[in-house]
């Protein structure tokens, strides 16, 4: 039987605990960089030997700290099945690898982790160099780990007397962010301190996760589609407003760019896990009302309005 490597986490309904970790640590957090590597020259058989003594189901092909393949314990049992298990890694090796980036945001690991269900990904840096490796094993130690370090946290703040204390939403406040087109090391931030502004107010953490939702989605669209923009979060006494406006270069068919799955994004894009079509339609879903305004050549404005003191669950579809 295939070993699991789906990490049970949603954006809808996890702790906000948890959904803040997973915004906040990068993918250099969590992998492992106790690389075991091949070369291309190494025999299916010796990797085979490999993977027997390091207790692991899968090995990256490197040359000169490139990725140029992986060898996975499915490529070995093939290979003793039918009789090539002495030939070449190269020869035999997957060479349409995906990856991860060590800047990108845990939350992309948990998404790779849960849509392709392989064992372990390669992770490279900038410069396109293997740095390290990543399975749901690391993603799930972490987690643990930084969840303890949490609640150490806060019960050392009872102790001392310093327990955070929830601010009643009285008055109105702002917040706003810039994004950077590509800048997945900084992808995530906008929408991180919009939730710990609010995880201070008197909220129901349903809405919270609304928000979240809305504005890390707008903010994560930005960095992958746009030239950059702003990100900007209004905290009024009755509602939330999340405003995302980009400098282009803008949606041709608005009414298509809602629709789950559709998408503009290139090979590259999603090579690297995003243009999955759901940014839009996830805020929309979690909005109380939603605005989108797109100009080709000109640039994209989105509202999305979550209003307080209503219903915490999502607004449900016409018919659903």
């Amino acid at each position: 039987m295939a070993e699991d490597t789906t990490i049970p986490l949603s954006t809808d309904d996890s702790p906000s605990v948890v959904l803040e970790l997973i915004y906040r640590l990068k993918i250099k957090d969590v992998m492992s960089t106790a690389l075991i590597s091949a070369k291309r020259t190494d025999t299916l058989r010796h990797i085979q030997g490999l993977m027997r003594e390091n207790y692991i189901t899968g090995m990256p092909v490197a040359e000169d700290g490139r990725l140029v393949g992986v060898v996975s314990i499915d490529d070995i049992v093939t290979a003793l099945d039918k009789g090539y298990i002495d030939d070449t890694a190269e020869r035999r090796m997957t060479r349409n690898v995906i990856v991860l980036e060590d800047d990108m945001p845990l939350s992309f690991a948990i998404s790779y982790l849960n849509k392709f269900r392989y064992g372990r990904y390669p992770v490279l840096n900038r410069n396109r160099e293997l740095v390290g490796i990543l399975t749901s094993k690391d993603v799930i130690k972490t987690l643990l780990v930084e969840m303890n370090r949490e609640v150490l946290r806060l019960e050392r703040n009872q102790l001392n007397g310093t327990a955070e204390t929830q601010t009643p939403l009285n008055a109105s406040s702002e917040l706003e962010f810039k994004t950077v087109k590509f800048d997945f090391e900084g992808a995530g931030h906008g929408s991180m301190e919009i939730k710990k502004a609010l995880k201070k107010l008197n909220l129901d953490p349903k809405l919270i996760r609304r928000i979240a939702v809305a504005s890390y989605e707008l903010e994560i669209n930005q960095v992958v589609h746009s030239y950059g923009g702003t990100l900007r979060c209004d905290i009024l006494p009755d509602r939330v407003v999340i405003t995302a406006k980009d400098a282009g270069p803008g949606i041709e068919n608005v009414e298509l760019a809602l629709q789950e799955g559709w998408s503009t994004a290139n090979e590259w894009i999603r090579s690297l896990g995003f243009g999955a079509g759901m940014g839009l339609s996830n805020t929309k879903r979690v909005s109380d009302d939603f605005f989108i305004e797109s100009t080709v050549g000109s640039g994209t404005s989105v509202r999305s309005v979550i209003r307080i003191g209503a219903d915490a669950s999502p607004p449900k579809e016409a018919g659903s």
